[in-house]
């Protein structure tokens, strides 16, 4: 849960709500499709989101590394 933020889980939770009231008040129709796709389009959001807070926190450790390096480097010239 740490690499989702709140907005995107409301946004998904609504989403999701949106969609399930729809299949009750509309049924099987071709409007669900449309539902769908909407949930299925919020869900690829959340999904793009972590990879990127996945990617950034390899980043962020490997640029400690090179500073951690450097620093060690400092000190030994």
């Amino acid at each position: 849960m740490k690499h989702f933020d709140t907005g995107s889980i409301i946004v998904a939770v609504i989403t999701f709500v949106l969609f399930v009231a729809a299949l009750f008040f509309t049924g099987l129709t071709h409007d669900i499709l449309l539902e769908a796709g909407v949930f299925l389009v919020s869900v690829k959001l959340m999904m793009m989101a972590y990879k990127t807070s996945v990617a950034l926190k390899s980043i962020h450790s490997e640029i400690e590394e090179v500073k951690n390096l450097l620093k060690n480097f400092k000190e030994k010239s």
